[in-house]
């Protein structure tokens, strides 16, 4: 590969396929399966052409611009042909292999500010209660752990509160593996602050007690008309039913923390004081149960200290009662079932535990309910996932020992390589539906769009685990067709080293994503 040359892309090569074709909305669709990939690689539908061209007949002048299509971050167009099914692309694939897998591209230019913001601010209310983590309670911590992961891969700053000061919860949090800040209390300048801005609220009236009437509790300050203000602002998207607020210094605290986080930020317990005209992005993550106390805690902190604020959710789970501490030990006991109680598999249990939990309440949409059970079995278990991710781990220790004993020569350099021995369709199926389009997964699934009409928006969250559940059955069944180590015969070496360098970038694949659901890589199986 050329110093300089520009890794391919997904996005970047649709992009130039639709220009060529002269039209403003996108017409290709990327094929997947491996029927389809066999003949050809993209696919402008014959309805959209239809739609797009006259008779629905593309003109020879577009389909040859497909067909010369190339440059920066584009990959290359080998042929372009009209059948029944529309106009077919198939890229120059040897080619294709080389650029994604040859040696990596010289440092090309900055990239430019996206339209995200440069600090997100997670949320998890579900924190601040007290008692056992129930999947209800442990799904949204769950979610905003991965969300973080995906967003600082992104190069976005994000904090996380409130701190876990409960210590049952910080425990079964580091079982799970989730990193979440353990200690941090509002300063009183912050309480302080609020505090003179509720008592200058239009809206907030103090709490008078005594005269006859019934008193208010002692611990509530201010009724706070959360109604007045939606009807004035004209927000939209908030429950009809919220009317006043009964404000208590709890809440207030609560409050305190949340605007110390925006001022100051909190990661790991280290104060990080952001730069000077960065913006902040709130994420509220709440369970369906959590979501109306939360709308009130989010008009308040508007009222007092108006500033941009997203709602994530709700995030629904069934199966609410069972302390996720039973489920972690349920888990444990499949896994050891599965694998032997040698204290030798110790970590492997309870990462395999880990998983299981993580792509139980991950891999479904955070809008979507999930089920009650939690498996190590089946080809879309967070095992499964593992399992595959250890094979290659097997795979490449195997290969060092055999190079160590002189059975086969070291691994070439990537530049030395000859990829056009790369002709199992399995081969392609993994660099085209996952080594490509990885980097745009990651970021898609790290997008925060603002809301449309409301307050609720929509995360990707899911998008990983399900990237990875279909990449390991497509690697399953390329692995289990095609043997990779074959015989130690010169002449087959060029086929065995391209293999090689291609399941390496599957694997480094594998743990960049693994790593964004703060799960290590099994070197065993």
């Amino acid at each position: 590969m050329e110093t300089g040359e520009e890794r391919p892309g997904l996005a970047a090569t649709l992009r130039a396929l639709n220009v060529a074709l002269g039209r403003p909305a996108s017409l290709w669709v990327k094929e997947s399966s491996a029927r389809n990939l066999r003949h050809r690689d993209f696919l402008a539908p014959r309805a959209a052409l239809g739609a797009a061209f006259a008779g629905g007949r593309v003109p020879s002048d577009v389909v040859a611009a497909v067909t010369a299509l190339g440059g920066p971050g584009v990959l290359a167009v080998r042929g372009c042909r009209q059948t029944a099914a529309g106009l077919e692309v198939q890229l120059r694939r040897c080619e294709a292999f080389r650029r994604l897998l040859g040696p990596p591209p010289g440092p090309g230019p900055a990239p430019l500010p996206g339209p995200q913001a440069a600090v997100v601010l997670l949320h998890c209310p579900a924190l601040r209660c007290p008692g056992d983590l129930t999947p209800r309670r442990l799904r949204p911590v769950l979610l905003a752990d991965h969300l973080a992961q995906l967003l600082r891969a992104q190069g976005v700053s994000t904090f996380q509160v409130p701190a876990v000061t409960d210590k049952r919860s910080r425990e079964v949090l580091q079982q799970l593996r989730v990193e979440w800040p353990s200690g941090s209390t509002p300063s009183p300048e912050t309480l302080s602050a609020l505090k003179q801005s509720l008592s200058q609220c239009p809206y907030a009236t103090p709490c008078e007690r005594g005269s006859g009437v019934a008193s208010p509790p002692e611990d509530i300050i201010y009724n706070v008309h959360l109604r007045s203000f939606v009807e004035q602002q004209g927000l939209e998207g908030y429950d009809p039913n919220l009317g006043v607020l009964l404000v208590t210094e709890e809440k207030l605290q609560s409050l305190a923390e949340l605007q110390q986080a925006v001022l100051q930020g909190m990661v790991s317990g280290d104060p990080l004081v952001l730069p000077a005209g960065s913006c902040c992005s709130v994420v509220h993550v709440v369970s369906c149960e959590e979501e109306f106390q939360q709308q009130q805690m989010d008009l308040l902190w508007r009222i007092l200290d108006p500033g941009k604020h997203l709602v994530c959710g709700p995030v629904k789970v069934t199966n609410p009662l069972s302390p996720i501490r039973t489920r972690y030990h349920t888990a444990c006991s499949i896994s050891t079932c599965v694998l032997s109680a040698d204290e030798a598999w110790t970590e492997v249990i309870d990462i395999l535990t880990v998983a299981a939990i993580r792509f139980e309440m991950l891999s479904t949409a955070h809008r979507s309910q999930v089920g009650h059970s939690i498996s190590t079995k089946g080809t879309k278990s967070g095992a499964f996932v593992m399992y595959n991710c250890a094979r290659l781990a097997t795979l490449f220790d195997t290969y060092q020992r055999a190079v160590e004993r002189g059975t086969y020569p070291p691994l070439p350099p990537a530049s030395e390589l000859n990829f056009s021995c790369l002709r199992e369709e399995g081969e392609w199926l993994l660099l085209f539906s996952y080594l490509l389009p990885f980097p745009e997964v990651l970021q898609q699934a790290a997008q925060l769009p603002p809301p449309r009409k409301g307050l609720r928006i929509t995360a990707n969250t899911e998008a990983v685990c399900k990237f990875l559940i279909q990449l390991s059955m497509d690697f399953s069944s390329y692995y289990n067709r095609v043997h990779i180590l074959g015989e130690p015969f010169p002449h087959l070496f060029d086929q065995m080293f391209a293999r090689l360098q291609l399941l390496g970038a599957v694997r480094d694949m594998f743990h960049n994503a693994l790593a964004t659901l703060h799960l290590p890589p099994l070197s065993q199986i």
